[in-house]
């Protein structure tokens, strides 16, 4: 499916948290009017396009063509958010993932990866979330032990990481694939081992939900990202004898917050339900459920491939106009892909 004006224009808003009104207002046209413009019932003239993109910090090709982008924008995303999120803040936090879906897609139409991995996909049908995790890990030759840098591995596979500001704590990541690339953001005002947790959440789902949504798709990546980042196999005698001290310094070791590894424990059959309810009381009577201790000093992680995919864009001759402007961005400071190594090659 191809995306219209009317469907960039909609999600260009979106992820700018403006009103139909408020959008009409800063290119003098009237609300009904955008609000024609976004249903397809009506096309804006050549000075309206370049009016709306300017206000909107994207390119006039970028609107004029968005029949160029292959995939829905309708769907929702793969989303981790608290069911207490209101509709308002997912639904920009979706916005701003389709929207930088479209600028990927628009530069990754002059510009391949050469990724060092690829991402598999599978059948949750046939493939338990578990098994596909260890597949996964196979495939890309983790070594044993903790995950060093999620994000480093999820790049070397070709993936685009994101850190956006959500304006909100409910709502932790987001992905969905954009042609042979998929596309994860997440929260950048989480704490590390959040962020962790999330990316290895949107993996699972990358990995195992390329079809339509169902009711047991956050269970499944959910136990996906308990395997990936929590082997049954390795961790499983670390977390027979659970206490407020082990959690924390096992915390430190594998990169996971500690309700994380308590509920780890407990899926496997290591703490009762008596034991997790107790720990979990402990927790909180320290106020550890909303600021755990030890997160400031994992090492943390910065997503690095647009920064890489910029450089090697100008190693070619490319300046950083240009380089906007592949990707469909009005103003060069908004570009994701500003220049600034890595395992994977821009040819």
């Amino acid at each position: 499916m191809n995306a219209s004006v009317g469907d960039l224009l909609a999600i260009a808003r979106r992820a700018r948290s403006l009103t139909q009104a408020q959008l009409g207002e800063m290119v003098n046209v009237s609300q009904v009017a955008i609000n024609r413009y976004e249903a397809g019932e009506r096309q804006p003239d050549a000075a309206t396009v370049a009016a709306l993109a300017g206000a909107l910090g994207v390119t006039e090709e970028l609107l004029r063509h968005g029949d160029r982008f292959r995939g829905a924008l309708g769907v929702e995303a793969h989303m981790r958010r608290q069911k207490s999120t209101k509709t308002s803040q997912w639904r920009r936090v979706e916005a701003l993932l389709n929207l930088t879906r479209v600028h990927a897609s628009f530069l990754f139409e002059d510009v391949s990866i050469d990724a060092e991995h690829r991402l598999p996909t599978f059948d949750p049908e046939y493939t338990r979330p578990e098994d596909a995790a260890r597949m996964v890990c196979a495939q890309w030759r983790l070594p044993m032990g903790p995950v060093t840098n999620l994000t480093r591995w999820l790049e070397s596979a070709g993936c685009l990481v994101v850190e956006k500001d959500f304006g909100t704590q409910r709502i932790d990541g987001a992905s969905q694939w954009v042609s042979d690339h998929p596309v994860i953001l997440v929260n950048q005002s989480a704490p590390t081992d959040r962020k962790r947790l999330t990316l290895a959440h949107e993996l699972g789902h990358l990995a195992l939900h390329t079809d339509d949504p169902h009711e047991e798709m956050e269970a499944q990546a959910n136990a996906f990202a308990a395997e990936f980042l929590m082997p049954e196999g390795e961790i499983r005698p670390e977390v027979r004898h659970l206490e407020l001290g082990t959690l924390v310094d096992l915390k430190r070791e594998w990169g996971v917050s500690m309700q994380a590894l308590l509920e780890r424990a407990y899926r496997m059959g290591q703490v009762s339900a008596a034991q997790r309810a107790s720990i979990l009381k402990a927790l909180n009577a320290r106020g550890w459920k909303t600021q755990e201790p030890g997160s400031s000093s994992l090492p943390a992680e910065h997503p690095q491939l647009q920064k890489h995919i910029g450089e090697a864009l100008t190693a070619k001759g490319l300046s950083d106009v240009e380089i906007a402007r592949l990707a469909g961005y009005a103003n060069p400071g908004d570009c994701l892909f500003r220049p600034s190594g890595s395992h994977l090659r821009a040819v």
